[in-house]
């Protein structure tokens, strides 16, 4: 029994992770029927530049956190302007193969600044490498609590921004309809832009978090995860903010029960079998509702 809280735990450690870049994919999905694929790469960079700034500049997790949420954001509307704005009318084959482009022109991109090699977080100091004992075998890092924390933390914020501010609100009419959004005097390009921000700032958050969790970085350490952050997005129903955290919970905790009562080699498969599972039993996920689509 203490193995199972211990593997909860740190499930939801790994979910916290999964539920920030799985907003991502979600929340543009919602807004212009796009995969971003691409968002995961995004992380990366988030993940490097809180490394650089605890580095070279000897900056807190906080500081470092916010740096690289704000660096985040503003790639992530040079992405959108750049590379997806001139294709908003453009079928969505082409939009796609532009993501797949922009994802390898961040990841080797990086690689040629920065080299192919893992580079090690520096270790985390005083309070933050204490645990917290919750009955015997069962031991909760103050690590694990700071991700949870500042991932519960960003949700809020991101709810109450999706749900109480006016650029939330264009937020969900552009969702619902473009056309008619625009029509009632919403900027719908301002509005895709700031969905784009939201997202990679969520993206750059879980880089550091990732980085000092697992104390290792490199230029393709966003590939899996991305893809399994997807899985979570999809999962949940993809396009619905609640369903992203969902999925990404539910994806983080199965992952470690398989790695801790099964195989570790055996979670990614079964990951990704969760993912085809769901697109044939029910492909809008668990909170999303089937629609029909007219061709």
């Amino acid at each position: 029994m203490e193995q199972f809280f211990q593997q909860l735990i740190n499930g939801l450690s790994l979910g916290s992770i999964y539920a920030l870049i799985a907003l991502g994919y979600t929340m543009v999905y919602g807004i212009i029927k796009l995969i971003n694929f691409a968002h995961c790469d995004v992380y990366m960079i988030g993940a490097y530049v809180g490394y650089a700034c605890m580095t070279y500049f000897h900056l807190g997790l906080l500081p470092s956190l916010l740096i690289a949420m704000a660096a985040c954001t503003l790639l992530g509307i040079a992405i959108e302007k750049i590379a997806y704005k001139p294709l908003r009318n453009a079928t969505r084959i082409a939009v796609l193969i532009t993501a797949l482009g922009v994802s390898m022109f961040l990841e080797y991109g990086t690689m040629f600044f920065v080299k192919a090699e893992v580079r090690a977080y520096p270790a985390m100091t005083g309070w933050m490498t204490q645990s917290i004992q919750l009955g015997s075998g069962i031991s909760v890092s103050m690590l694990q609590v700071v991700i949870m924390a500042v991932t519960v933390a960003l949700m809020i914020l991101l709810q109450f921004i999706v749900k109480r501010t006016r650029v939330g609100k264009a937020m969900r009419a552009v969702s619902l309809d473009k056309d008619a959004a625009e029509l009632m005097g919403i900027n719908v390009n301002s509005t895709i832009s700031f969905t784009f921000a939201l997202g990679s700032a969520l993206a750059g958050a879980a880089g550091v978090l990732v980085g000092v969790y697992y104390n290792s970085i490199n230029p393709l350490m966003g590939v899996l995860p991305g893809l399994k952050a997807f899985v979570a997005a999809v999962f949940g129903g993809i396009g619905l903010i609640p369903g992203a955290m969902v999925g990404g919970y539910a994806i983080g905790m199965i992952e470690t029960m398989v790695d801790g009562y099964g195989n570790s080699l055996y979670k990614d498969a079964v990951v990704f079998a969760i993912l085809i599972l769901i697109l044939i039993v029910k492909p809008a996920g668990l909170l999303g509702k089937n629609t029909r689509e007219k061709v």
